[in-house]
């Protein structure tokens, strides 16, 4: 995963461009500011993929959100399939989310003290998903990745956590880990600053491999604590499992006592309520969320049965705290965001929508014979130039492929079209996207290929 994240960040931003599609939109305010950016921070970014090393031009620095739709501080407007990464599915800067924060940050923004808003919101969660019940509010993603290592090491008593190839879990340095060159192998560290001694807690394996996990509970027997693993690998490409062997993982777990974690921190409330796990009917036995319960705030969260969260402190001996988690703000965007995913036929909704977008996309890229395939599960896509029928693991991903996209993503730019900058990124659709925006959006990306292929 990291390997193919230093690829998408070792090129040059400034490469010249080809003219014969769309003029170039205009990035002289953005330009100025990644100038000044530069001077601030490393790479003039505060996260690495923003920096737009693997496409074409430099950041763009966004000013206003409103629906689906985005501007820059040049003021180009885009039809935007980002979506903060994926949290916003209502759309940028919904009326009910905003009305709700809005009413809340009258009476302050933290307390550092329990508020009636953690419960709102956590019994909004656990009243409508069957799969965890209790849980514990963080800021971020990675921390509840962090912290659900810990507790699955803290109640197995056991130090060893086993992941795969092509997931990513956020900056957690157990977990900043690549394979090494066999079946089955200790991480070897993939970001300077993570000691090797952490990375040798960590054991490596191909996604989609069962020999190479049986073989590293055969060599390991009652050492490893968890196996985690993004149920939905939407990372590094949309690496799409199928059931059996997610309940594969499952049935190794319990037989080995080892505790499953799946980090749905991009699946979670995305797909369904109930994330990946309710969509393939499997029962992990940690679950980690991100920002989505948070309307796109700072916002991360954790759950299990009210047995392994028992272990938390101050109830148990697993140490985990934060100043700032269950901030009322954040609830506040939560509740008015979940709110609405539980609408009914939200999801059916929002995931034919994709689905039709998807298979437009598709249809016009096989009657061209182009090299192209639309992945895709409930409302995440991803655009792959490849032949393959489906794509499992990160290796499978052809690095060469990122040309294309480099081109597409210019040309999707200058019509107006946002998407992550990165082949390696899936795209989401909210539920603010119209008719209107889609049928646009599939025109410009019909235009797009036809000049990525043929050059015209």
């Amino acid at each position: 995963m990291l390997d193919s994240i230093k690829k998408m960040f070792s090129g040059e931003a400034n490469e010249p461009l080809n003219t014969t599609g769309k003029p170039d939109i205009s990035r002289e305010k953005s330009a100025e500011l990644y100038a000044k950016a530069k001077t601030y921070f490393p790479g003039g970014v505060n996260s690495p993929v923003r920096a737009f090393k693997s496409v074409y031009g430099t950041p763009l620095f966004i000013q206003k959100g409103d629906g689906s739709h985005i501007w820059d501080a040049d003021g180009n407007e885009f039809i935007d399939f980002c979506c903060s990464w994926g949290p916003l599915i209502l759309g940028h800067n919904n009326t009910k989310v905003r009305e709700k924060v809005t009413e809340v940050m009258q009476n302050g923004m933290s307390f550092g003290a329990p508020t009636a808003l953690e419960n709102e919101l956590a019994e909004l969660i656990l009243k409508n998903n069957k799969l965890i019940e209790k849980l514990r509010f963080v800021s971020s993603g990675t921390e509840a990745v962090m912290s659900a290592i810990r507790l699955a090491r803290g109640y197995t008593k056991r130090d060893k956590i086993l992941k795969f190839e092509g997931c990513y879990h956020g900056h957690v340095d157990a977990l900043l880990v690549k394979a090494g060159s066999g079946l089955v192998t200790f991480g070897e560290t993939s970001s300077a600053g993570v000691p090797k001694s952490f990375a040798d807690e960590t054991i490596v394996v191909s996604l989609n491999d069962k020999e190479a996990l049986t073989k590293a509970f055969e060599e390991f027997k009652d050492q490893i604590a968890a196996i985690i693993i993004e149920p939905i690998p939407a990372n590094n490409g949309l690496l799409l499992q199928e059931k059996e062997y997610l309940q594969f993982l499952r049935d190794v777990c319990t037989q080995n006592g080892t505790l499953l974690i799946f980090d749905e921190v991009i699946s979670g409330f995305r797909v369904g309520f109930e994330g990946a796990s309710g969509h393939y009917g499997i029962k992990p036995d940690i679950i980690t969320y991100g920002k989505i319960i948070g309307g796109g705030m700072p916002v991360g969260a954790y759950g299990a049965s009210a047995t392994i969260m028992g272990n938390i402190s101050p109830d148990g001996a697993v140490y985990q705290a934060g100043t700032l988690s269950g901030n009322p703000v954040a609830m506040a965007a939560g509740i008015a965001q979940l709110s609405e995913l539980l609408r009914m036929g939200f999801y059916r909704d929002l995931n034919n929508k994709t689905e039709e977008f998807r298979e437009s996309v598709q249809r016009f890229a096989t009657a061209r014979n182009y090299k192209f395939k639309v992945f895709g599960i409930g409302s995440i896509f991803w655009f792959a130039f490849t032949d393959k029928e489906y794509i499992r693991k990160a290796e499978d991903i052809d690095a060469a492929s990122m040309e294309k996209f480099k081109k597409f993503h210019r040309e999707l730019i200058n019509r107006g079209i946002y998407l992550g900058p990165s082949g390696y990124e899936v795209g989401f659709i909210s539920s603010a996207h119209t008719k209107i925006d889609l049928e646009k959006t599939k025109r410009a990306i019909f235009d797009s290929l036809d000049l990525v292929f043929n050059g015209k």
